[in-house]
């Protein structure tokens, strides 16, 4: 074993920095400065350390100077999917995103996710996006009487589908996808891998209902693969691969 002498860095001797969040607002009530509904940008300054998230500093900002901003947030961790916002041009959740790595030097934007109606600030109306996931029937669809024990699987063929499995529904894949914000029929990327989760699962018995369903004009068809989705998505999801292996479905007949 190697002996390591390095002393922990105390919580007092953590690097401080000075960052400035550049936020687009909205308020659909107005204020003094700005009319109902009017888009608008306002910049905060706040001392943060190096170590902490865009969702401290988000937390500074409310506590502490202006307790209007309005985000959506939860678990803080990464699992809740929540806080699903547009930093610096690309979506990312705040929680899991260090400030340190987002050019602290330079003012940090941040916006709500785009192709989704804006209710107050960062926060979007999210139905559009449960609507299409509610289309592609999420759930395990099955026939004969129910066993008494689980229904069983091989590790293969739980491999099949294992990857989008991890999805949390944050919204970042389909708010990032250029059809869905010109298209206002498209499922979007989520929708699709929500039903890979269940097409490729050895225990569904639904499986060409649900293609039946994404062989649809608002469909697979219109992803136009610019990996948008697959860059976005938090957890790693390759998006891109599942969209093309439901497409490969489509085209075969074979599962």
């Amino acid at each position: 074993m190697t002996a390591v002498d390095d002393a922990p860095i105390a919580v007092d001797e953590v690097p401080t920095l000075t960052v400035t969040l550049r936020i687009r607002r909205m308020n659909p009530e107005g204020n003094a400065d700005h009319a109902p509904g009017e888009d608008y940008w306002e910049e905060f300054q706040v001392e943060a350390h190096a170590t902490d998230r865009l969702l401290d500093a988000l937390h500074k900002v409310k506590w502490e100077q202006d307790g209007t901003l309005a985000f959506r947030r939860s678990c803080a961790h990464g699992v809740c999917g929540s806080d699903a916002m547009r930093i610096n041009a690309r979506n990312r959740l705040a929680c899991k995103t260090l400030l340190k790595d987002l050019n602290p030097a330079k003012p940090i934007l941040v916006e709500p996710i785009a192709g989704l109606p804006v209710e107050k600030d960062l926060i979007v109306d999210m139905e559009p996006f449960f609507a299409s996931y509610r289309q592609i029937m999420p759930f395990l669809m099955t026939s004969g009487p129910t066993p008494e024990r689980e229904r069983l699987q091989t590790p293969a063929q739980r491999e099949r589908f294992e990857d989008t499995t991890k999805c949390i529904m944050c919204a970042a894949c389909t708010t990032a996808c250029p059809v869905f914000w010109t298209d206002g029929q498209y499922f979007g990327p989520q929708a699709i891998i929500g039903a890979h989760r269940f097409i490729f699962d050895s225990r569904d018995e639904g499986q060409w209902d649900r293609l039946e369903i994404l062989n649809d004009t608002a469909g697979v068809w219109k992803c136009r693969t610019t990996f948008n989705c697959t860059e976005a998505c938090p957890r790693g999801i390759e998006v891109t691969k599942a969209i093309s292996e439901v497409k490969r479905a489509l085209n075969t007949g074979k599962i």
